[in-house]
């Protein structure tokens, strides 16, 4: 049946992410602590893989109350002062850099549709199969969704949205979502999480796979293009602190 089999935050935005068993719904329809935090540069632009690469270099672990950082071993206060963390990310980028916070909505990639994303781990380990070397863990670190389902076969995800302006609801546990888009990837998953390494052809080779697996109950006219992979949601307010587990029954509803 399909389940939940794993929730991801990200509370620094473009660095590690952080593997939880519960999630609360913000009031902006996020996943408390997402993205939560931000780095941007001395013009107030996010710093992330997309602009610096050097992102890849920086590994962060965190305190499961997101009250401590750890980066590349050395531990920071995130309930304090964030100047000494701030001082650190400034002198790897070798620029200026400001830790912005936003504890009611972080800072998602896609502001109209700011809920989690959603992939099947079937998907993961068949996209990762095209790419010699890869494992399904490490393209979901490539690829960066909240929320991994599982139980259900490679692009089941594809069911989770229907024609332009159309949503696909389902329900996680006690907790509506809807299902809006497939999301559109950028240069960051070409890329070694660890070291930034790109694997070339990958896009091109991502486009022609993607293309020829599309399942039959993929919506096609939401493909303007094959790169792409998992799926936007947007959680109505109506959700707001209600909780998803591990292992919460995942169901789509009739439309």
């Amino acid at each position: 049946m399909p389940h939940l089999a794993a929730v991801w935050i990200y509370p620094i935005k473009a660095l590690d992410g952080l593997a939880i068993s519960t999630a609360r719904m913000t009031p902006a329809g996020s996943l408390e602590g997402d993205r939560r935090f931000a780095m941007l540069d001395a013009e107030g632009k996010v710093i992330n893989g997309k602009r610096d690469p050097r992102v890849h270099l920086l590994r962060c672990s965190f305190d499961d109350d997101l009250s401590t950082v750890t980066l590349n071993s050395e531990p920071f206060r995130l309930t304090a002062d964030l100047k000494p963390l701030e001082a650190r990310l400034s002198d790897h980028f070798g620029q200026a850099v400001h830790l912005a916070e936003n504890r009611e909505a972080g800072f998602p990639d896609d502001t109209d549709s700011p809920g989690p994303t959603v992939i099947s781990q079937a998907t993961l380990e068949e996209v990762a199969s095209w790419f010699p070397g890869l494992t399904g863990q490490e393209m979901r670190a490539r690829v960066r969704p909240n929320l991994v389902v599982g139980g259900v076969s490679a692009f089941w995800e594809d069911r989770l949205y229907a024609g332009e302006g159309q949503t696909v609801p389902f329900r996680i546990g006690d907790v509506l979502v809807q299902g809006v888009n497939p999301c559109q990837r950028c240069v960051v998953p070409p890329r070694n999480p660890l070291t930034g390494e790109s694997i070339p052809g990958f896009q091109k080779t991502f486009a022609e796979r993607r293309e020829r697996t599309l399942p039959v109950w993929a919506e096609r006219s939401r493909f303007n293009h094959f790169y792409r992979l998992s799926v936007n949601t947007r959680i109505p307010e109506s959700e707001t602190g209600k909780m998803i587990k591990v292992n919460d029954p995942v169901d789509v509803m009739a439309r």
